[in-house]
């Protein structure tokens, strides 16, 4: 595997790069909708399209975007939704992916690292509970007032005086939050793909790994193990 050469500075993306993000949503839909409707598949993709079309409009925290976004799914879909206070407080109790944190200890001997997130900084810190590093920075769509695709995060991050253009690379799963916004202001970027999907957009990441621990091996060396 070819190494990233050069590479002082990584930023993630957290949910559905570092955070199993997916597998808690769902387990929240459920939970809310009931296992017939949360079974429909339209259901999911529902939900990715009207949260994407709430973080367009006037900047509410995400803690809003979510009860917004679960209410109007269920008047959409046909379900009452009593709580809508659920999907932020299950947030911080999602786990990360096996290889998260294995990865990110050997990065960190590397390199500085930062987390560029749509999300809450109190909702992000019940999240860091889980993750065994202690990341250089943060930046969140309540500092920015923003949310990605939007550049905010990436323009928050250039401005600081330990990050340069040259010598950073933001990993994450999301094409259209991530990587094509990053493109846009010439940020290298890495796409995280743990389900071998095809890239049907206009991004251009500079590499593609299937895990995170890929990414390590990419960085530091790839690790041999002893037989």
């Amino acid at each position: 595997m070819a190494e990233l050469r050069g590479v002082e500075t990584i930023t993630f993306d957290c949910y559905g790069t570092l955070i199993d993000w997916e597998s808690g949503l769902r387990d929240v839909l459920r939970r809310l909708a009931g296992d017939g409707v949360a079974d429909d598949p339209e259901l999911f993709d529902a939900y990715l399209a009207t949260e994407a079309e709430i973080e367009a409009g006037p900047y509410m925290s995400y803690r809003s975007v979510l009860a917004e976004t679960v209410s109007r799914l269920g008047r959409r879909f046909g379900f009452d939704v009593p709580d809508r206070e659920l999907p932020a407080r299950a947030m911080p109790g999602w786990r990360p992916f096996p290889d998260t944190n294995e990865a990110l200890r050997r990065l960190k001997g590397r390199c500085r690292l930062g987390i560029l997130s749509n999300v809450d900084r109190d909702l992000l810190a019940g999240t860091a509970r889980h993750l065994d590093v202690d990341f250089d920075f943060v930046i969140t769509a309540e500092d920015v007032k923003s949310y990605k695709p939007s550049r905010a995060h990436f323009q928050a991050a250039m401005d600081r005086p330990d990050v340069s253009r040259d010598s950073w690379v933001h990993a994450a799963q999301s094409l259209y939050h991530d990587c094509e916004p990053a493109g846009r202001l010439r940020v290298r970027s890495v796409w995280i793909n743990r389900r071998n999907e095809t890239n049907r957009t206009s991004a251009r990441p500079e590499a593609m790994f299937p895990t995170l621990t890929a990414l390590a091996d990419a960085v530091c060396g790839a690790v041999t193990h002893a037989d």
